[in-house]
């Protein structure tokens, strides 16, 4: 019998046919997760940034017990996954980071690089762990093991 948890995943959404395999492998691992997230197969036409943030986005966080970042090349730049992540935070989710497969050299979203509770490799043993809160710590991302030393580097982007 699997686990089931309320779970929302932040993505960009070039992203979106991601969101089956993160289920997938999660479930592999004995977790069935249900997605709040807005992806191509629960579209809106909303098209005000405060509508949709007070309005569509902080009440599917606010159902979800935890908010997992998918970690790609382009989720750094997100200003609306950031913004996720700092809404998440400021409601006392979870959140926790994964990066996808060929990702591992992915710049880490900048709230994430504050808060994260846990930043992962795709891993569904691991990813399980980090929903249920078991794992407090950031993988190495060359070889997907819990690192034990060393800052990590976070890129800096200018607005212009």
């Amino acid at each position: 019998m699997s686990v089931k948890k309320n779970i929302f995943i932040s993505h960009v959404h070039k992203d979106d046919s991601l969101l089956p395999k993160l289920k997938d492998l999660i479930s592999k691992a004995g977790m069935e997760v249900r997605d709040g997230s807005i992806n191509s197969d629960k579209p809106n036409a909303a098209s005000n940034e405060d509508y949709i943030k007070r309005d569509i986005l902080a009440p599917r966080i606010q159902w979800a017990s935890t908010l997992v970042v998918l970690i790609t090349h382009d989720t750094a730049q997100s200003d609306w996954v950031n913004w996720e992540i700092k809404y998440a935070i400021e409601q006392g989710k979870n959140v926790v980071g994964v990066y996808a497969q060929g990702a591992t050299d992915a710049d880490i979203p900048e709230e994430l690089a504050k808060h994260a509770a846990a930043i992962i490799g795709w891993q569904s043993d691991r990813i399980v762990d980090a929903i249920n809160g078991n794992i407090t710590g950031w993988d190495d991302p060359a070889t997907g093991a819990p690192r034990t030393t060393g800052a990590w580097t976070v890129k800096r982007y200018s607005c212009g």
